[in-house]
């Protein structure tokens, strides 16, 4: 397929596009800077520049398209707010892709969106199915909850830097998966005619609460974490502060998703049909444990590696008196 791939330098969408080209189709990105993007043009990947705010830039980065899959979301840092990104800049994609004739349309959501009205992103998500399911297109959409990628920051990091790790109570369990294997889910269901408009739980093998996470890192890392915890009032209260500064709408509105992780019921669904539809074995599905696992293999080497060459440096400093 000639595939689009909107979000293409993100954590997922970086993977999407690997997983595809490995799969054997054309992939072009719409992208913002091409120089950041330059890696994924090494990959194989044919870069056009644009941007989902900019709805002129759409139909040219459409052209000769017979899929798209959206992996684009707005980040807590970006000047543009979520409506911008989130709302107004997919509709103009999904209005643009069949206006141009794409024949397969692959969206991400998120898990559980239509439960969280009062939650900007999932409000928008939630918004963004019902305008996706009645725009004509032949859609799938994917709906994962949560990304092992980004636990490293949150936990993996700080133990290792014998910092912080911020967390707010008994958090809700959340069932990660890999972004590795959430792209092999999307691209394989542009193969399979069975995942035309209709909607599928994209989640891990099962659900972690954060102090699960923090004891597992700690026993791989052989290191104590240091917990800090947050009040979730406190949180409420921050972003309250934060609606009233116009820059400050786009972390107020990120902030408004610990409501969903605070209130004690799992990010989690049963994949078995999901599986058996995509014609995946989910043996095959990356475990949190065996991620984590890689990851603090390869960093503990590479810290070992860096305090032999340390220790190695002194010796040489260190000449020793030349006795006559």
């Amino acid at each position: 397929m000639n595939l689009l791939v909107v979000g293409a330098t993100g954590t997922l969408g970086r993977q999407v596009v690997r997983r595809a080209l490995d799969e054997g189709h054309q992939v072009r990105c719409l992208v913002r800077s091409p120089r950041k993007a330059a890696f994924l043009k090494e990959w194989g990947a044919e870069l056009v520049q644009g941007d989902l705010t900019a709805p002129e830039t759409l139909k040219p980065a459409l052209e000769g398209v017979t899929a798209v899959i959206d992996a684009a979301t707005s980040r807590a840092t970006d000047s543009l707010t979520i409506k911008q990104v989130d709302w107004d800049g997919k509709v103009s994609l999904i209005q643009a892709a069949a206006t141009a004739g794409v024949e397969r349309f692959i969206f991400f959501s998120i898990l559980d969106a239509q439960n969280f009205p009062n939650v900007p992103l999932m409000e928008i998500k939630r918004c963004t199915e019902l305008f996706l399911a009645e725009s004509g297109l032949n859609y799938t959409i994917l709906r994962p909850c949560g990304f092992m990628q980004g636990l490293i920051g949150q936990y993996a990091i700080p133990i290792l830097d014998k910092q912080a790790v911020w967390i707010t109570g008994e958090s809700s369990p959340i069932a990660y998966m890999d972004t590795q294997d959430v792209a092999k889910f999307a691209v394989r269901a542009l193969e399979v005619p069975e995942t035309v408009n209709k909607s599928f739980p994209v989640v891990g093998t099962r659900a972690w609460g954060a102090y699960e996470i923090i004891r597992l890192c700690e026993r791989l890392s052989g290191k104590e974490a240091k917990i800090a915890r947050l009040p979730l009032n406190l949180l409420r209260a921050v972003r309250q502060i934060l609606r009233f500064f116009q820059w400050g709408w786009n972390v107020s509105d990120r902030l408004a998703f610990t409501e969903v992780l605070a209130n004690g019921k799992p990010l989690d669904a049963p994949m078995d049909e999901v599986y058996e539809v995509l014609g995946l074995n989910p043996k095959e599905t990356t475990t949190l444990e065996a991620y984590l696992q890689d990851y603090f293999s390869r960093i503990m080497k590479k810290l070992k590696e860096i305090e032999f060459e340390k220790d190695k440096a002194k010796k040489k400093k260190k000449t020793p008196f030349k006795t006559q």
